[in-house]
């Protein structure tokens, strides 16, 4: 049985849907990044971390090594010192006047959404929030199931 040629507009009309899936799949979040998987992404706050870099918005997971006492100074904060499994450790600075308190106690875990900022204690992370003018990113902390943001 002699095959058909396949005529030019049905060629032009595969070209286009093999397109169209490759467009779309570049610009669709793929899963990882609509379902945050701290755990695995800790390693984003070492390579920062690593490479002294600042303004970068990061992934982590890890325990409650030590509760501090909020910073009132200007907006308020509520700080905590988390480990990661690496044993990096970062401070967060929670923005209470835009957010809940997170109930922490040390030796909680918690998985976090925010800012990384570069200092030579191991780092800060901030913007754990959403942001009321809707122009940064805003991050989040999940402790016990819930959302804070």
């Amino acid at each position: 049985m002699a095959r058909k040629p396949m005529n030019i507009k049905r060629l032009l009309m595969l070209g286009a849907l093999l397109l169209i899936s490759a467009l779309i799949r570049n610009y669709l979040p793929s899963d990882q990044e609509t379902h945050h998987t701290p755990a695995s992404s800790s390693s984003s706050v070492e390579r920062a971390a690593e490479n002294h870099q600042s303004g970068v918005m990061v992934d982590a997971s890890g325990q409650v090594s030590k509760t501090l006492p909020d910073d009132n100074d200007g907006s308020r904060h509520q700080r905590f010192i988390v480990k990661l499994e690496s044993g990096h450790t970062i401070l967060v600075a929670h923005n209470i006047d835009l957010a809940p308190r997170v109930p922490l106690q040390q030796g909680d875990s918690v998985l976090l959404h925010g800012q990384y900022e570069w200092n030579d204690r191991g780092g800060v992370l901030h913007w754990t929030h959403k942001d009321p003018a809707n122009r940064h990113e805003g991050g989040w902390i999940e402790h016990q199931g819930k959302r804070y943001q």
